[in-house]
């Protein structure tokens, strides 16, 4: 009896001592927490919120969108100024899809941006792409999808958008190309 009573007040001990090494670690860390290896939920979470992001200050036009076309950027790095300075574009707000998703090297990991196409609700030019018509929103994904493939939050950024506008508009599941090798 005397044996397991020492053995209860060692296990109590060691844990009290653990919870204590632990609240010094949380609290040297303050803010800024560890890395979580592929995927970090408090980093996730300072990103914008989707329904933030798409949502356009110009009034509905009679068009319906009605397909969402998914592609690559074919560049390992870049944000929207980046890849329309790539494309010869002065103007970024002329870049040719409606959302770009990044992946840390340009702009935010995961980060949704926006294009003027999207806040004025223009189709792409031209209009009928591989999948799509001019009733197709178009979503590039920062990678070259050879040497730099999307980020995990890319990807979970790129589906948590297609789900909500996929849901807003109310899309289909067959009318969502993703690339080949997502």
């Amino acid at each position: 009896m005397l044996f397991k009573y020492r053995r209860s007040t060692k296990v109590f001990a060691a844990a009290l001592i653990s919870i204590g090494i632990g609240a010094v670690v949380l609290k040297t860390l303050g803010s800024n927490p560890p890395l979580a290896g592929a995927f970090s939920l408090s980093e996730y979470y300072h990103l914008a919120p989707i329904e933030k992001v798409i949502s356009s200050n110009v009034a509905r036009t009679s068009r319906h969108w009605d397909c969402i076309e998914i592609g690559y950027s074919g560049t390992k790095a870049g944000n929207i100024k980046q890849l329309a300075s790539l494309n010869g574009l002065v103007n970024p707000e002329d870049i040719n899809c409606h959302f770009v998703i990044c992946n840390g090297l340009g702009a935010g990991d995961g980060q949704i941006q926006p294009t003027g196409k999207w806040q004025r609700q223009w189709s792409i030019t031209p209009a009928r792409t591989m999948y799509g018509s001019e009733q197709t929103i178009h979503i590039c994904v920062i990678a070259d999808s050879k040497i730099t493939h999307p980020t995990d939050f890319q990807i979970k950024r790129t589906e948590a958008l297609v789900e909500t506008l996929s849901r807003r508009f109310d899309i289909q599941p067959a009318s969502i190309y993703y690339p080949d090798n997502w």
